[in-house]
């Protein structure tokens, strides 16, 4: 009997146990908020906020009229209409090339669009979408004093963008070239106008697209190092938003759309130049 009441009293303490804890993980679940896909937050939020350039023409730049243009812009359009269903829905965030990853993973923006070439190093940080654009580096200088071949580089100055994969492959491959960094495009363009350097070094299409615009300048080295793409990039825990965008850019270019931003945007300027296949990534 004395058992009995025992092993009665013992059930009863863990049950009432059971009891306890199960009221403490509800009261728990209620506290602690659900945690939302990054689609869902941006849905909710009425606005996607994209990272753009606003001095590198012609594919991301700030026009007179205070109004973001370029070819990513038009792409980051297409990204809203998509995702939102207008593409005024976009919030345009201005990022320079040395502040792109920090502007994602301290949350400033939701996505960069900033003609961001995918490297092992950012990808340890970010998580970039499928490409859209192939790229590779160029050496742009002065007509009369054309570099094209980087051992003209040795005991030179050589301008270029911080946190750029030129920057990057030069400090590592050549490391006897003197390198004088700028932050800003702007500035970086108008120090080899001003004579401040001998060449500069950066994604040949942008520099194919400046050297059209401003006579007297030749991009002498055309193409250096391995041809890389350019994608959109976003944080690592926001896996359902690139796997969103993933498919986004296999549509844009299955339906025209990077075709028409490019007619829009590039062919203006680089003209015959070069050909869209030598930009563009296309899906089937």
């Amino acid at each position: 009997m004395k058992n009995s009441k025992k092993i009665t009293a013992l059930l009863a303490t863990l049950l009432l146990a059971v009891g306890v804890t199960a009221c403490d993980n509800k009261e728990q679940a209620k506290q602690e908020p659900t945690k939302v896909s990054a689609v869902d937050r941006i849905k909710q939020a009425g606005k996607v906020r994209i990272g753009v350039f606003s001095d590198k023409p012609p594919f991301g730049y700030v026009d007179q009229n205070g109004q973001s243009q370029g070819f990513d812009v038009e792409i980051a359009k297409d990204l809203s209409k998509d995702l939102l269903g207008d593409e005024n829905k976009v919030e345009f965030v201005l990022v320079e090339a040395a502040n792109r990853v920090e502007y994602l993973t301290s949350n400033k923006v939701d996505i960069i669009l900033a003609n961001f070439t995918v490297t092992p190093a950012r990808q340890e940080v970010v998580d970039f979408t499928k490409p859209y654009m192939k790229v590779a580096l160029g050496v742009a200088s002065k007509d009369g004093a054309v570099i094209t071949d980087i051992k003209e580089l040795e005991d030179k100055t050589l301008l270029v963008n911080k946190g750029t994969t030129a920057d990057a492959f030069f400090t590592k491959n050549y490391p006897n070239i003197k390198l004088l960094k700028f932050e800003q495009n702007t500035e970086t363009f108008q120090a080899l106008v001003d004579g401040r350097g001998d060449a500069l070094a950066h994604d040949n299409t942008l520099l194919f697209a400046w050297a059209k615009e401003n006579p007297g300048f030749t991009v002498g080295i055309k193409t250096l190092g391995e041809q890389d793409s350019i994608a959109g990039a976003v944080r690592k825990e926001d896996k359902d938003l690139l796997e969103w965008l993933n498919a986004e850019t296999e549509k844009l270019s299955k339906d025209g759309s990077l075709k028409r931003a490019y007619e829009k945007t590039l062919l203006p300027v680089y003209g015959d130049t070069i050909s869209e296949k030598d930009i563009l990534v296309e899906y089937q």
